[in-house]
């Protein structure tokens, strides 16, 4: 959407190009893609059928959601779609309510959010449902989201998991350095008070306060959406054991999957390639290669960040609460 001229971008994709891309954002654009800017006005005036209301995947960032997405989207009931840009655009205009700052009204804002969800709710076959794996700023409106028992699964990792996983990255810190910022002002908002300054954090504790205010987010979407149809999972937990926390999974959402179709999957190319750029090789063993050695070069700074987040838990419930709940829940 363009905010400005109040414009949607309409793109023309084949059900194979969406199975393809990672990302339905800026990135999916190219001159040969057919696409033409309308009026959000005219999109409205438009009728959008009925649609089953569509599952979702939120996370916290960097914890497998798009190889699950990619798996279950094997699956041939389910139409999987991957971080569309317009509930990226809805979940930046939701803070900016927050800071009472956005040009749009509420009644505008909860008839748009309905609209988008609607025409996100299109399969290519009747028996298809859709599964939307989010992007995980999204989570920001997962409570609005998750109405009428839609399902979800809410996917992370523990802390002393997340710091070594971004560490190993340079993208990775960098997206932390650029999303910085906003998740404290999220965070702030939940919990009453800026948790640091962000020119005052190593990078360690960047990532740290990163983890904790998606962590939060999440939690306070589970205690304030109209679902209790939410199942969460550790990614650790997954790659333990694939095939059947595939058929889990499958199971939460309703959606049938043989016993050898799931082992095939988690056996097959998708396991062993990385899922936001599948032509390059990305295995759960190197994997956890890069994380020991992370976790080895950066021991002083990670556990500095873990005991910054403890005190923190500390002096605040919900911090507490939250950390409680994916600790001994689940």
């Amino acid at each position: 959407m363009d905010l400005a001229t109040d414009q949607v971008l309409i793109s023309q994709i084949t059900e194979e190009g969406f199975r393809q891309a990672s990302f339905l954002d800026q990135r999916i654009v190219t001159p040969q893609l057919p696409r033409q800017l309308v009026q959000w006005d005219e999109l409205s005036a438009l009728d959008c059928p009925a649609q089953s209301q569509p599952q979702y995947i939120f996370h916290i960032g960097h914890v497998g959601s798009t190889l699950i997405s990619r798996l279950l989207g094997e699956i041939d009931a389910i139409f999987a779609l991957r971080e569309p840009q317009l509930l990226r655009n809805l979940s930046e205009l939701a803070q900016a309510f927050a800071r009472e700052n956005s040009s749009w009204t509420v009644e505008t804002y909860e008839a748009r959010l309905s609209e988008v969800v609607c025409w996100l709710s299109r399969s290519f076959h009747a028996h298809q449902r859709v599964m939307i794996k989010t992007s995980s700023f999204v989570s920001e409106i997962a409570d609005r989201l998750l109405q009428n028992g839609a399902s979800a699964l809410f996917l992370y990792v523990p802390l002393h998991r997340y710091l070594p996983t971004i560490l190993a990255g340079e993208n990775s810190i960098k997206e932390t350095g650029a999303l910085l910022e906003s998740r404290l002002q999220r965070l702030e908002r939940r919990i009453g008070s800026m948790p640091g300054e962000a020119r005052d954090l190593t990078v360690a504790q960047q990532v740290a306060a990163s983890w904790l205010c998606e962590i939060v987010t999440l939690f306070e979407a589970k205690n304030t959406s109209a679902t209790n149809d939410i199942k969460w999972l550790n990614f650790d937990d997954f790659l333990a054991a694939p095939k059947e926390q595939l058929l889990a999974i499958a199971g939460h959402f309703g959606h049938d999957l043989e016993d050898g179709q799931a082992a095939s999957l988690v056996a097959g190319p998708i396991m062993s390639s990385y899922s936001k750029a599948p032509e390059h090789d990305y295995s759960p063993n190197l994997r956890e290669e890069l994380l020991v050695e992370a976790s080895q070069i950066h021991a002083a700074e990670i556990e500095n960040a873990m005991l910054w987040i403890n005190e923190l838990a500390d002096r605040f419930p919900l911090i507490a609460s939250a950390m409680q709940w994916i600790e001994t829940e689940r």
